[in-house]
């Protein structure tokens, strides 16, 4: 037998390579194991988006090699940084990109016969909707429906390795979800780099993907992933009707990334603090009880002291369930690398202050749903006999019970609130 580590990081869209990456090598006869020393080979799925998440990738890499196993490097790091790779692990046996993984049976073979420091990078995009996957939920599944964007945002090295926009065709996208619903799969994810971007280059959207998921016959549910605002503005009116199908979680991901005007544009992010605000202030008009997530970087270079209030200005007035806050740090190759940069105490001191705030909008958006009654869905284990199900507007609530509950559709009463999650008890 050959037994194989796969370790992934990263956003959904490297989940699903991962999960892609996980069935081709089965296919090779190999057998992933969750002890990298038992291992013949370990395979690192990377993300390069963040300098702290490449730091931690990097030390792993170090460990792994002192543990005298092969190494494979695949994600979007080795076209972000393949240097660094090279510098931790210069013994590498390959890396490969985003849009190489369908060569992974061509890669091992080539492993077993000994060779080294291979370099698979694809200029072309793959429809990799229709490549097979393991999932690694019980009863939920990731669904890629393109991949690349339409941004060229000063800050970002994810397009250098996704590359522009490609994607799938609707109908392959509507007939695996809908032979995944006959296998039993209750809950999809609707997941790309920017899922508003579907189908500006084939004629088709985004609105109508998701109508014709829903008119698939069987009892699911859909998450869309993370919209940017610019392509939700062209379709909004549209979007919102959608999002009003009973199969759709109320959950709404739209980053804004900066609360001032100026600083967005510098960005190169193609809209206004206006424009985002439309957009929250239409879907809460049409749907009161929506989950807003969005997304901040603290400490962007061209963030005065008073452009970064405007952002926690921001907050407060919208009220946002989630907030994904990032510090910057200048990424290879991006025009934000020639920029002046603060000091890392100023960064930190923001992103300190905008989590506290964040944190305590979290915890009285939550107090809404506090002896709310009605039905979730189970799709997680939790920890301790525990089990994490979803309401209707994707709200995590935490359920103890003996019982095997996944999948279960349960009528709840949630009892305690919190930052990150609601807790509640099944009504008999």
């Amino acid at each position: 037998m050959k037994y194989i580590f796969l370790e992934n990081y990263g956003c959904t869209s490297n989940k699903f390579d991962s999960e892609v990456i996980h069935a081709l090598l089965e296919g090779c006869g190999y057998i992933v194991v969750k002890d990298p020393t038992m291992a013949d080979l370990i395979l690192v799925n990377t993300c390069g988006v963040k300098k702290a998440t490449e730091d931690r990738i990097l030390s792993r890499l170090l460990f792994f090699k002192g543990l005298r196993k092969p190494i494979v490097v695949s994600g979007c790091l080795p076209k972000i940084d393949l240097a660094a790779i090279k510098n931790a692990i210069p013994d590498y046996v390959a890396v490969l990109d985003p849009r190489s993984i369908d060569k992974i049976p061509i890669l091992m073979k080539n492993v077993e016969c000994g060779h080294s420091n291979e370099v698979f990078f694809e200029h072309e995009h793959k429809i990799k909707i229709g490549l097979p996957k393991i999932q690694s939920g019980e009863i939920l599944e990731i669904v890629q429906i393109c991949e690349g964007c339409l941004g060229s945002c000063t800050f970002c090295c994810t397009r250098f390795a996704r590359g522009s926009l490609f994607s799938y065709p609707l109908k392959e996208i509507v007939k695996k979800i809908e032979n995944n619903v006959q296998k039993g799969i209750k809950e999809f994810w609707i997941t790309a780099q920017d899922v508003g971007a579907y189908g500006l280059d084939i004629e088709e959207n985004i609105t109508k993907l998701l109508e014709e998921i829903c008119a698939i016959k069987g009892e699911f549910f859909l998450r869309v992933g993370m919209m940017n605002p610019h392509h939700v503005l062209i379709i909004l009116d549209q979007l919102i009707e959608v999002y009003k199908k009973d199969k759709i979680f109320k959950f709404l991901h739209i980053p804004v990334q900066s609360g001032n005007n100026a600083v967005l544009k510098s960005m190169n992010r193609p809209y206004t603090v206006e424009d985002f605000l439309t957009i929250i202030h239409s879907f809460r008009r049409a749907i009161p009880d929506i989950t807003i997530a969005t997304d901040v970087i603290c400490g962007f270079p061209s963030e005065s002291e008073d452009a970064f209030e405007d952002s926690l200005t921001l907050v407060r007035k919208v009220k946002p369930d989630i907030v994904n806050i990032s510090k910057f740090f200048p990424r290879p190759g991006t025009p934000a690398m020639n920029m002046s940069m603060f000091s890392n105490e100023v960064i930190k001191l923001r992103s300190r202050k905008m989590t506290e705030l964040c944190r305590e909008t979290s915890f009285k958006q939550n107090n809404f749903w506090l002896n709310w009654i009605g039905e979730i869905i189970i799709d997680e284990r939790g920890k301790n006999g525990s089990w994490i199900g979803r309401n209707f507007a994707y709200k995590p609530v935490i359920i103890r019970s003996k019982e095997n509950l996944m999948g279960e559709l349960l009528k709840i009463h949630t009892k305690n609130v919190f930052p990150t999650y609601l807790e509640g008890e099944i009504m008999e």
